[in-house]
């Protein structure tokens, strides 16, 4: 089986403050991931580490067959996607840009287009636009659309360069309730690519059908990973969310309550 992520024994530090402690966890060929975890558990820390834009202070790390160390790191990004609300920095040259060119833009991951498109890169930009049910906004300027249109540009800018590893930071963030469900459907489509995704998230309703396991973070530590079914139970999330919780399934769902 191919292993897309592989960390042994990492462990990461700033200063003398240990953020992450002994994370040993892989994600394989055909599974799809979420990290979920409160404010402060590490999730931003691993991703940080995932994408090779931090070292652990200790452990050996393998992404994409690329190991720390021993590859290119700028290389392995090539074939990483990544939708984060870190792409806000960028957001004054973004507002310029038509739906279009944001989307080609991934294809040379930048912001902005300085580079030659071909008829190719826009025959694939209009497929991606009308895969994610974008048509309408083709020739508009980022700045004019909705918080979702936005959203499903950048996930579609992300999947310019054909990546074998999805990395979704909380995209559904600030989205109202058909917006997110909106971006939460475009996961089948990708996995179906094929992809591998990696979904960072608060919120357990955001777990849908096609992502098969999750790795429960509390504290910098690994409190549970597996197959969603096995973490995602009363008692785990309970003690990773520090409240009383139960947890139901609808249609392949899990919904949370909290009981004080």
């Amino acid at each position: 089986m191919t292993v897309i992520i592989r960390m042994r024994d990492v462990s990461w530090a700033r200063g003398e403050r240990i953020i992450l402690r002994d994370i040993n966890w892989e994600m394989n060929e055909g599974e799809q991931w979420a990290i979920l975890g409160l404010n402060g558990s590490g999730k931003t820390s691993l991703l940080n580490i995932v994408t090779g834009y931090q070292y652990p202070t200790r452990g050996e790390v393998e992404v994409l067959g690329y190991r720390f160390g021993q590859a290119s790191l700028p290389e392995m990004r090539r074939h990483i996607g990544f939708v984060s609300s870190a792409l806000d920095q960028f957001h004054d040259t973004l507002q310029t840009e038509t739906v279009e060119d944001v989307i080609v833009s991934g294809k040379f991951a930048t912001i902005g287009l300085y580079d030659a498109v071909t008829r190719e890169d826009r025959d694939q930009a209009e497929a991606l636009m009308e895969s994610f049910r974008l048509q309408a906004v083709k020739g508009k300027r980022y700045a004019t659309l909705s918080q979702g249109e936005k959203r499903k540009t950048l996930i579609a800018r992300a999947l310019m360069a054909n990546p074998k590893l999805l990395i979704l930071d909380e995209p559904t963030v600030g989205l109202d309730l058909l917006a997110r469900e909106e971006v939460l459907s475009l996961i089948e489509q990708v996995v179906s690519r094929p992809c591998h995704v990696l979904y960072v998230t608060h919120y357990i309703e955001e777990i849908v059908g096609s992502i098969t396991h999750v790795l429960l973070l509390q504290d910098g530590r690994i409190a549970a990973a597996g197959r969603k079914e096995d973490v995602l139970t009363d008692e785990r999330l309970s003690a990773a969310f520090r409240l009383h919780m139960r947890v139901h399934w609808e249609n392949g769902r899990p919904w949370a309550s909290v009981h004080r």
